[in-house]
């Protein structure tokens, strides 16, 4: 078993136009002055990271990862959940979606979508310079409108979007192969990857690409009402990343799952600071150590209440708090006798 690497944080969140959130060196010292020791890095911030350069420059890459070895962080990942968004969009959101493109791409879908694989291809290239090996993004959905079955779904509909949903992903994919980086989706609702379901059936028409893995984040599952925890025992061969983000789910007689188009504030399921909310993180960090998770726990902050400022400051203590340092020994190593065959096979009963 491998100890789990961390406390790290998710960036995107914070950036903003005020020092210390608007650029990498000043944030990344606030980010370790709090007891960080990893980044996860947005690829759509130019105030914080260049992507087109990244993908091109290898001394790029290597300054960045310079400026952050000075303030003793790490690059984790880097994300284009914005990106692979709009990999698949569906007309209905063409004009929601059309603010996470480049200015001259929006209002064409056709040459948006060709952009946004452009840019998590690039994002590829960066990883493998930055020495990253796992890379965090959004499937996109082509399906979404249509998850509530009414009127009645004709038949094939579901399935077509997937096909096509998959068409789209599988050259991406082949290229992250080719990088040495895995793509790790984030399931999440708004996305036709959202539960565990739907990603078995877009890794079925993947063929069970090796590339194909999954951004673990238990808030989301909180909010749907799925077991988060049997959801590590069924997939924690796919894990790859890890966000540490809390929820509460409080049904009343008034709403529930959907949420009664209510603010985050207003609604039954909410996202919360960590130690805030419902989730059993002791249980989940038990879990990934016990599958050997490889990667990085990430906190990632999107709190209804409590400040950023604060959600970060504690929440680097809870993820120290919950990494568990894996024991290399059995508890009763004390009471082995050795290995002797020949005593095996005399307890057994075989001559």
């Amino acid at each position: 078993m491998r100890t789990i690497k961390g406390p790290a944080i998710f960036l995107a969140q914070f950036a903003g136009d005020t020092p210390p959130f608007n650029n990498l060196k000043s944030i990344a010292q606030w980010a370790a002055g709090l007891g960080f020791n990893g980044v996860q890095i947005p690829t759509w911030d130019a105030r914080l990271f260049d992507l087109q350069k990244a993908a091109e420059s290898q001394a790029y890459c290597d300054e960045v990862k310079g400026i952050l070895a000075e303030r003793g962080l790490q690059v984790t990942e880097l994300s284009t959940h914005l990106q692979g968004q709009l990999v698949a969009v569906h007309p209905a959101y063409d004009t929601a979606f059309d603010a996470f493109a480049a200015p001259e791409v929006r209002g064409k879908p056709a040459a948006r979508t060709a952009w946004a694989v452009e840019q998590v291809k690039n994002a590829a290239k960066a990883s493998r310079r930055l020495g990253v090996t796992e890379h965090a993004t959004f499937s996109g959905a082509l399906a979404w409108p249509y998850m509530y079955p009414w009127p009645q779904r004709p038949a094939g509909l579901v399935e077509t979007a997937f096909d096509e949903l998959a068409r789209r992903w599988r050259p991406i994919l082949d290229f992250f192969d080719d990088q040495g980086v895995n793509a790790c989706f984030e399931i999440h609702p708004g996305e036709d990857l959202h539960d565990g379901v739907t990603f078995e059936m877009f890794l079925e028409r993947l063929g069970g690409h090796k590339r194909c893995n999954l951004l673990y984040d238990p808030s989301h599952f909180v909010l749907q009402q799925l077991d988060y925890l049997e959801y590590i025992d069924l997939y924690h061969d796919r894990i790859r990343m890890f966000h540490v983000k809390d929820a509460e789910f409080n049904p009343t007689g008034r709403q529930g799952v959907y949420g009664g188009f209510q603010s985050w504030i207003n609604r039954a399921g909410r996202f919360r600071s960590l130690g805030d909310g419902q989730v059993n993180f002791k249980a989940i960090f038990s879990k990934l150590a016990q599958y050997d998770y490889p990667g990085w726990a990430v906190l990632e902050w999107e709190c209804c209440i409590k400040s950023p400022e604060d959600g970060a400051r504690e929440g680097a203590q809870f993820v120290a708090d919950h990494i568990i340092h894996t024991t290399e020994k059995a508890f009763d190593d004390f009471a082995g006798a050795g290995a002797d065959q020949a005593a095996n096979r005399r307890m057994l009963g075989i001559s």
